[in-house]
């Protein structure tokens, strides 16, 4: 009987004394290591798809992708066609090309694990090649004593203007929810500045294919596209740790000056 409780109390003095060496970590570090998907995300903009079935004026497709380089960046850029008519109070025109525009996407938003959400800015470089035909134009004229109701005809006959060009810059604001597992839904505003514009003498660039409208006596242009993209997953990369600030160290406190009271 006197064995078994001196052994058991050996014990217990063992177990107490690793106890005291052992250390509690008042701060565990999370181990587990997240990941997130990495691919290709390719889709259409909606607006031009719907545009095309609901005007007779208006034929376009525009195809949108965008590659993840890293958690915030991506390389993202659109191609698509445009055939547009516009009529206007003196001529009637048709303009029809294409584009291409490449760029970067840098996610702003800081998703919760699991979530592939975006709010992004972003910038492109663009170029478009295309035509323009003026179908048909009146002549304009300040006095209307003989055509008080309209201007004198012009011509019906069809002009075409080819081998046209030109390009600009991009700055984007836009947004991507994921609707669905690898799906996503998505919009954007896009600001766009002329850098370079070919047109003919005889007839200016009044519509540019991706630039959108050409105003009078200025270079910048708004355009926007609402997509639905479609990720496809290549591999899975663990999410770089953000660096913890180091925790300044405390020196000894200084003691107190005892306070012997003003002196006279």
């Amino acid at each position: 009987m006197l064995r078994y409780f001196t052994s058991l109390s050996l014990l217990m003095f063992l177990f107490a004394g690793w106890a005291q060496e052992e250390t509690i970590d008042l701060q565990p570090k999370d181990t587990v290591v997240h990941k997130q998907t990495y691919g290709l995300r390719v889709g259409v903009d909606l607006s031009r798809i719907i545009l095309t079935q609901t005007s007779d004026d208006y034929k376009g497709l525009e195809i949108v992708a965008d590659y993840r380089l890293n958690q915030k960046l991506y390389i993202a850029g659109e191609m698509g066609t445009e055939d547009k008519t516009t009529q206007e109070d003196l001529y009637n025109f048709t303009t029809s090309g294409s584009y291409i525009k490449l760029g970067v996407d840098y996610n702003t938003y800081e998703n919760w694990y699991g979530m592939n959400n975006s709010i992004f800015i972003g910038g492109r470089f663009a170029l478009s090649s295309f035509s323009q035909t003026l179908n048909n134009f009146d002549y304009y004229d300040t006095s209307r004593y003989w055509n008080p109701d309209a201007f004198p005809n012009g011509s019906s006959e069809a002009q075409e203007f080819d081998g046209l060009n030109a390009s600009w810059l991009e700055f984007i604001f836009g947004l991507k929810a994921e609707l669905f597992t690898n799906l996503y839904l998505g919009g954007s505003l896009r600001i766009a500045f002329l850098t370079n514009n070919k047109e003919s003498e005889d007839f200016p660039n009044l519509f540019i294919p991706g630039f959108n409208k050409v105003t009078d006596d200025s270079k910048f242009g708004i355009g926007y596209n609402y997509s639905i993209t479609y990720m496809i997953p290549l591999y899975k990369k663990a999410n770089k740790r953000k660096k913890e600030k180091p925790e300044l160290e405390q020196g000894p406190e200084r003691p107190e000056k005892p306070n012997d009271g003003p002196r006279n």
